[in-house]
């Protein structure tokens, strides 16, 4: 899957290319400024989502949305996901870009304080904070693990054409 469209986003002025196959969604609120359906794998009961969140230079440091988002994900056997999340750091193109990717049942409210939850087993997440010089955006991919799968190296090379202008 090769990237062809560059994307430029306004806020803040990060820009990335958007791989081939990513279909771009309407956004949701102002502080999504970027929105994607990445088309289910053959078998997935449903498609995956990519949201590009930035909420005007703030948003909570690195490390409490990496908890935050690994404690949207339960695990089968009862353990932590804190056990089985996968955490990395990566420079790119002169941004630090830190990433969790984690498996289990997704728990997320289905909106912001809801008392409704999310209950898709089998699911997966790679999530991330991009820090700029005008503050952090997040990344926030989600959907069936082997629809996650299939977009893996797109994933990747989306993220490694993040760049802030």
């Amino acid at each position: 899957m090769s990237a062809v469209l560059l994307m430029p986003l306004l806020a803040a002025g990060l820009t990335f290319t958007t791989p081939d196959g990513w279909k771009q969604a309407p956004s949701g609120s102002s502080m999504r400024v970027a929105e994607f359906t990445l088309p289910r794998a053959a078998g997935d009961p449903d498609d995956a989502q990519l949201v590009v969140y930035y909420f005007g230079g703030s948003g909570g440091s690195v490390d409490a949305n990496m908890q935050r988002w690994i404690g949207q994900m339960a695990q089968p056997d009862g353990k932590p996901s804190s056990a089985v999340a996968k955490k990395e750091s990566r420079k790119v193109n002169g941004l630090t870009v830190s990433l969790v990717d984690v498996s289990g049942t997704y728990t997320a409210d289905m909106s912001p304080g809801a008392s409704t939850h999310h209950d898709n087993a089998h699911y997966r997440m790679r999530a991330g904070v991009v820090e700029t010089g005008k503050g952090p955006y997040f990344i926030k991919l989600v959907g069936p693990e082997k629809t996650i799968a299939k977009w893996e190296r797109a994933f990747d090379q989306f993220v490694g054409s993040l760049k802030a202008q």
